[in-house]
C-alpha cells in the first residue's frame, strides 16, 4: 500500500458517495474499481470499472455506503484525490480532483502525472 498510514487514498464527496452507492446496489456490485493506464493526448487516463469482489491488492475505500477499490498499480497517482460527481446541462459523470497531476488535456479525460519520489 502506498500512501500515509491511517488516512485515506482517496476521499468521496457526498454527492460521489451517493452515486456510487447507487450504481452498487443497481446491479449488485461489491465496488467501484478506479484505476489508471496509459492512453489520451496527455498520456494517462482514468479507468473505472464495477467488481464484484475486491482483489486481494485493491486498496478499499469505503464512505457513506459507497466502495471505491484503487487498483495496485494506481494508488500512487491517485493518492490525495478527491472523488466528485457532478451534473450540468450538458453533462454529469465522475470528476477527480488529483493534486499529483501536472497537466490535462482540454476536455479532461486525459492526464499527466507530476514526477513522483523515488520514481
Amino acid at each position: 500500500m502506498f500512501g500515509i498510514p491511517g488516512k485515506q487514498a482517496v476521499t468521496i464527496t457526498p454527492k460521489a458517495a451517493a452515486q456510487i452507492a447507487k450504481l452498487m446496489a443497481k446491479d449488485g456490485h461489491a465496488g467501484l474499481r478506479i484505476g489508471v493506464k496509459k492512453g489520451g493526448c496527455a498520456g494517462m487516463e482514468y479507468t473505472m470499472e464495477y467488481v464484484s469482489e475486491p482483489s486481494a491488492n485493491d486498496e478499499v475505500v469505503e464512505q457513506d455506503g459507497a466502495r471505491i477499490l484503487i487498483a495496485p498499480m494506481a494508488q500512487m497517482f491517485l493518492f490525495g484525490t478527491e472523488i466528485d460527481y457532478e451534473v450540468t446541462l450538458l453533462e454529469s459523470g465522475f470528476k477527480f480532483n488529483n493534486p499529483n497531476v501536472a497537466d490535462a488535456c482540454g476536455c479532461g479525460e486525459s492526464i499527466s502525472f507530476k514526477e513522483l519520489p523515488g520514481a
